[in-house]
């Protein structure tokens, strides 16, 4: 993380690496941090951005106006370094642009810009998507941060839950071996809430790709006392109809990632520009994706 730019407000601290434009760390005014470790045993990633797809594609192919490209899981732009726009210190832009390189694998022109900015104890993360090209674009988009878990503050790890905004009565989606969307399962959300365990990523991520809700929280366990309150971090996503939540079993994080778009389903092989999920942009369209992120630290009671 040596080359990351800190922005804060004195309350939240958030570094961003030029390397994907990936969040890498959240610390709150006393120094704790909110994000996954980056424990290479079990995942190295923090908050990668997931363009111009989401998932796996079907044999690793972006099938596409008859022709066939290499583009492997979750897209390239994680693994590209962005350029920095600019920064005061309380906002950071990042942008990358088509090149030779990512021409090869997705044929488009286009701009990916990642904004960053802090007020008070929110981070608040905005993907806008450019065609910069003569042509349609096709793309999905996605957001991928690890927290911590536990939270600092949060207690015990078996009493960290995921509260929805809104009701989540539908069946959930998993993967196959090969990462594509396949079947479905009863949702474990009970009156809105998930109770966290391990268990519940043995297949995998748990996917939402008919979500209700544009928010949720996760927080610990509840500090006893009047006034008490959990630690947490809410986030909102008003632009992302979908959700997955992912760990590795054992791991100390928990992944909470917004999404528009998925992996491809199981048996689906035509043009990705049909693929459920996928967006289009005109020539000279641009569209954004915002997340935020408040950080709460839990509160002791009287």
């Amino acid at each position: 993380m040596s080359d990351a730019v800190a922005i804060g407000s004195g309350e939240l601290t958030a570094r961003i690496s030029p390397l994907g434009a990936e969040l890498v760390s959240i610390t709150d005014a006393g120094g704790a941090e909110w994000m996954t470790d980056g424990n290479p045993e079990f995942w190295t990633g923090r908050s990668p951005i997931l363009f111009p797809i989401v998932g796996e594609l079907a044999g690793g192919k972006l099938r596409l106006g008859g022709a066939e490209y290499d583009l492997a899981r979750h897209g390239f732009a994680r693994k590209r370094e962005f350029e920095r726009i600019s920064d005061d210190g309380e906002a950071v832009l990042f942008r990358l642009s088509d090149n030779e390189d990512t021409r090869s694998v997705f044929p488009f022109a286009f701009d990916l810009d990642l904004h960053y900015a802090i007020e008070g104890t929110t981070l608040a993360m905005t993907a806008t998507v450019r065609n910069t090209g003569d042509k349609p674009m096709p793309f999905s988009i996605g957001f991928h941060p690890g927290f911590a878990w536990p939270l600092p503050g949060g207690g015990d790890k078996r009493e960290h839950s995921v509260r929805f905004f809104e009701r989540e009565g539908g069946p959930i989606r998993r993967l196959d071996s090969d990462g594509l969307l396949c079947f479905y399962e009863d949702t474990p959300v009970v009156d809105r809430r998930i109770a966290l365990h391990s268990g519940l990523f043995r297949a995998d991520a748990m996917i939402w790709d008919r979500l209700e809700s544009r928010g949720l929280c996760y927080e610990g366990a509840a500090p006893e006392g009047e006034g008490a309150s959990p630690a947490s971090v809410q986030m909102a996503f008003p632009d992302c109809p979908m959700l997955g939540i992912w760990q590795k079993p054992g791991a100390d994080f928990i992944c909470l990632e917004p999404w528009a778009g998925h992996a491809d389903p199981v048996g689906f092989d035509g043009d990705f520009r049909e693929k459920p999920g996928v967006m289009e942009l005109e020539p000279g369209g641009e569209r954004s994706f915002r997340v935020s992120i408040t950080i709460r630290p839990a509160v002791t009671g009287e």
